[in-house]
C-alpha cells in the first residue's frame, strides 16, 4: 500500500538553477503542511562530479583521474583545490546571509580536508614500491563521488531553513563511518525516525554502501538511490525534475516548435530509451519502480505549471503511434561470419561471453544462418579487444566492426499499418541509405542502422513523417524549452 508522499529527484542542471528550482519545485507557492510529504534526492551541482571524477563527455581528468594516473605529484591536489574553489563559488552565488555562507563554506572545507587526508595517506603508501594498491582506486572513486551530492544537499537544506521550511540534510554518503551496510539497509535506517508529514528530507544522491554505487551504476547512481527510496518508503509517485521535457525528439535536431511533450507512456518505452543511452531513467531504477507499481513522472524544472510525462507499467496508447524518435549517434556493428556455423550451437554464447568480459553494451543484435551481428554502444578500443579474443578462439571466422548510427522510432504501441513503409520512404526521400533494419514483433520499436554522417538528417526525417505528419503524441503541445522564456 502506497503512502501519501512523493520521492523526487533533481538533476544537476536543475540544481544549478537555484532560484528557479525554489520557485518551481522546492517551494512553488506551497505553505504549511503542503510543503511536506515529499522527499528530495539531489544530484551534485552541474559540472561538480566532472571535477571530482572526470568530465562525462570529454574525459578531461578530475581529482580521481589525476590521482590514479599519478603522473604529477601535485596534479590531484590542484584538482582538489579547483573543486573547493568551485563549491565555494557556488555557495557565494546562493547565500545572501554571511553566517549561512560561512556555515556552508565550513562544511565544504571539512569534507574536502577529510577526503584529501585519505588520498595523502594512499599517495604516501603507494610511493613505496613494495605496496601494490589494486582495490583502493575503486574506493577512492566512491569516496570522491559522494562529495558533490553532500555539498548540494547540505546547501539546499540550509536555504530551505532560511525560508522557514523544516528541512533536514540526510547524509547517506558514509563519509566518516566504518559500517558498510547494504544499500537498502542504509536507506531503511536513515528514514526510520523521520516524520514526513512535518519534515522535508534533502537526501544525498550518493549512498555509501557495501555494493559500491559507482562501481555498480557508474554515473547513474543517484537515480538508483531515488528509486530504492521510493520503493522502500512505498511512495505514491516518483518524480524526476530535469531541464527539459521528455519529448518526441531532441528539440535541437527537429526544432523546438516541432518537438512535442510525450505526456503519457510506459516503462517498456523507458527501457528502450535507456538502452539507447537517452537520459530518461537508469534501467535498474526504472525496473524497481515498475516492479513496485510506482508511477514515474518526468517534469521540466523550468515549466512550473506543466504536469510533465507520466510513465506507468500498464499504459498503452489509445491508438498505434510513434511517441519518440531518438537514437545513438555513435555505435559499432560487430559482425561475426563463420561459414560452418549452420546448425552448430555455441557461437552466440561465446560472443556474449567476450562482450560481457570487456564491458561492451549491447543495443541490439541480428543473426542468420552463418552471421551474427551485434550493435554496440562501445568505443573502438573495446571492440578491438573483443575481436582479438574471438579471433583467437575462432581463427577461421571473419570478424569485423564498423562505425554506425542507430535511429529508432519508439512507442507503447507502434502497430500502425504502413509505419515501416512510411519510415523507409521518409529516409529514402531524405537520401539516407539504410545498412540494416530491425522491427520486433512486440511493436514497441523499429531500428534503422545508418551511417553516422546521416544521423541528424534521419532523426528529422523520421520525426516529420511519423510524428509531425502522423498522430500527435499524447495530443500535447510543443515541448519548448521554457528557460528562454
Amino acid at each position: 500500500m502506497s503512502n501519501p508522499h512523493s520521492v523526487e529527484k533533481i538533476g544537476g542542471t536543475s540544481m544549478a538553477a537555484t532560484a528557479t528550482l525554489f520557485d518551481n519545485v522546492l517551494i512553488a507557492g506551497r505553505k504549511g503542511a503542503d510543503l511536506y510529504n515529499r522527499i528530495f534526492v539531489v544530484s551534485a551541482y552541474a559540472g561538480m562530479t566532472d571535477l571530482l571524477l572526470e568530465h562525462k563527455k570529454s574525459g578531461a581528468p578530475g581529482v580521481y583521474a589525476r590521482f590514479v594516473a599519478d603522473e604529477d605529484a601535485d596534479g590531484w591536489r590542484q584538482a582538489m583545490a579547483a573543486v573547493r574553489a568551485a563549491m565555494k563559488q557556488r555557495n557565494a552565488a546562493m547565500f545572501a546571509r554571511a553566517d549561512r555562507l560561512a556555515q556552508a563554506d565550513a562544511f565544504v572545507d571539512k569534507r574536502i580536508e577529510a577526503v584529501a587526508a585519505c588520498l595523502e595517506d594512499l599517495a604516501c603508501l603507494r610511493s613505496h614500491g613494495r605496496f601494490c594498491l589494486k582495490e583502493q582506486p575503486a574506493t577512492v572513486r566512491e569516496l570522491l563521488a559522494g562529495l558533490g551530492e553532500a555539498h548540494s544537499a547540505h546547501s539546499t537544506a540550509l536555504l530551505l531553513r532560511d525560508r522557514g521550511v523544516n528541512a533536514r540534510f540526510l547524509d547517506l554518503t558514509l563519509w566518516n563511518r566504518d559500517d558498510m551496510r547494504k544499500l537498502d539497509d542504509r536507506i531503511i535506517e536513515a528514514f526510520a525516525p523521520i516524520d514526513l508529514a512535518s519534515c522535508l528530507p534533502i537526501v544525498t544522491g550518493y549512498v555509501g554502501c557495501s555494493e559500491g554505487m559507482v562501481r555498480l551504476y557508474a554515473r547513474g547512481y543517484s537515480e538508483m538511490t531515488f528509486s530504492r527510496i521510493a520503493v522502500l518508503t512505498h511512495a505514491r509517485e516518483a518524480i524526476i525534475h530535469k531541464e527539459f521535457h521528455l519529448s518526441s525528439a531532441d528539440p535541437k535536431l527537429v526544432g523546438t516548435d516541432k518537438a512535442r511533450k510525450i505526456g503519457r507512456t510506459n516503462y517498456d518505452v523507458a527501457d528502450q530509451l535507456a538502452n539507447l543511452g537517452m537520459e530518461a531513467i537508469h534501467p535498474g531504477a526504472g525496473r524497481g519502480l515498475r516492479q513496485a507499481d510506482i508511477p514515474l513522472r518526468v517534469r521540466n524544472t523550468f515549466d512550473r505549471e506543466d504536469g510533465g510525462t507520466l510513465i506507468c507499467g500498464d499504459y498503452v496508447s489509445d491508438r498505434p503511434r510513434v511517441e519518440i524518435v531518438t537514437g545513438l549517434r555513435h555505435a559499432q556493428a560487430l559482425q561475426f561470419f563463420e561459414q560452418d556455423m549452420v546448425g552448430v550451437k555455441g557461437y552466440d554464447a561465446a560472443i556474449l561471453e567476450a562482450l560481457t568480459r570487456h564491458g561492451a553494451w549491447i543495443v541490439s543484435k541480428t543473426s542468420n544462418a552463418n552471421t551474427i551481428t551485434h550493435y554496440l554502444s562501445s568505443d573502438t578500443a573495446t571492440v578491438k579487444r573483443v575481436i582479438a579474443d574471438l579471433q583467437a578462439r575462432y581463427p577461421d571466422a571473419a570478424i569485423s566492426a564498423q562505425p554506425v548510427a542507430i535511429v529508432s522510432a519508439i512507442g507503447s504501441d507502434i502497430a500502425q499499418p504502413g509505419l515501416v513503409a512510411g519510415a523507409l520512404q521518409a529516409l529514402a526521400e531524405a537520401d539516407v541509405p539504410i545498412a540494416a533494419m530491425q522491427h520486433q514483433i512486440r511493436n514497441v520499436d523499429v531500428q534503422f542502422i545508418i551511417d553516422a554522417d546521416h544521423y541528424e538528417t534521419a532523426i528529422a526525417a523520421l520525426h516529420r513523417a511519423l510524428v509531425e505528419d502522423g498522430v500527435a503524441v499524447g495530443g500535447a503541445q510543443p515541448a519548448q524549452d521554457r528557460r528562454a522564456a
